[in-house]
């Protein structure tokens, strides 16, 4: 329960929370036909979570300090204070403008397909199948950095995760159980032993970057802080 509270108390995942039912109550109304579709937006998102999480979310360090905060804000912080509950999560100017565009793009499809039932497969593909798939991502990566007791299933997430935060940050970018599929098939994937017999990567929880670079001191001031950091984490983390 205490875990369904920390994802509620975070404004993003709400909006998603009820777009999701929303999504689900639609479905349910429609023809029996239109459960097919949801696989396919589970799907969908599984790939999109790999995707962005490897080729957004771990863009190079940008130069400019704005750019570099929206990137710090969107996942580099957390990189940066994997224990922060405020920073598990995507932000909503994330996750929400994406919202839309899978809901927008689902919804022209499916009317171009099948005229009239555009909204109907919006709400099957994109609001049952994907967003679930990403609220599933969420409790998986928020569980992954909590002091709790896990299942089976989410210590195996959790050990994967544990291998892109802490030994290799270019490996591992799935979260959703199942999404190493993904991984094993794109080349990011890597057994323990391996893993074990390189050395760790450097500046792991900087993504690289040398702890007291500019743009961390001046993204931990403001955003960390922000999000319940302490000062004397922050000054630890520049060391």
């Amino acid at each position: 329960m205490e875990r369904i509270r920390l994802m509620l108390s975070h404004r993003a995942i709400a909006i998603l929370a009820a777009a999701f039912v929303l999504g689900l109550a639609v479905t349910l109304t429609g023809p029996a036909w239109i459960w097919a579709l949801v696989p396919v937006g589970v799907a969908l998102q599984m790939l999109n979570e790999y995707a962005m999480h490897r080729f957004l979310f771990h863009l190079p360090p940008p130069r400019a300090q704005w750019k570099f905060d929206l990137l710090y804000r969107a996942h580099y912080g957390h990189h940066d204070f994997p224990t922060c509950p405020s920073l598990f999560f995507v932000p909503a100017f994330v996750a929400l403008p994406m919202l839309a565009l899978h809901v927008l793009v689902a919804g022209l499809v499916g009317g171009l397909l099948i005229p009239g039932m555009g909204w109907g497969i919006a709400a099957a593909v994109t609001l049952t199948g994907g967003v679930g798939t990403f609220l599933v991502y969420e409790w998986f990566h928020m569980t992954a950095h909590l002091p709790v007791r896990r299942s089976r299933l989410e210590q195996h997430v959790t050990t994967l995760h544990n291998q892109h935060h802490f030994r290799d940050f270019t490996r591992w970018f799935h979260v959703s159980p199942g999404g190493e599929v993904i991984d094993r098939a794109l080349g990011t994937a890597i057994s323990r032993d391996a893993l074990k017999s390189q050395a760790r990567a450097e500046f792991i929880r900087t993504l690289g970057l040398r702890p007291d670079d500019p743009r961390l001191v001046s993204a931990r001031t403001r955003i960390a802080r922000a999000h319940g950091v302490s000062v004397a984490e922050i000054a630890r983390a520049a060391s």
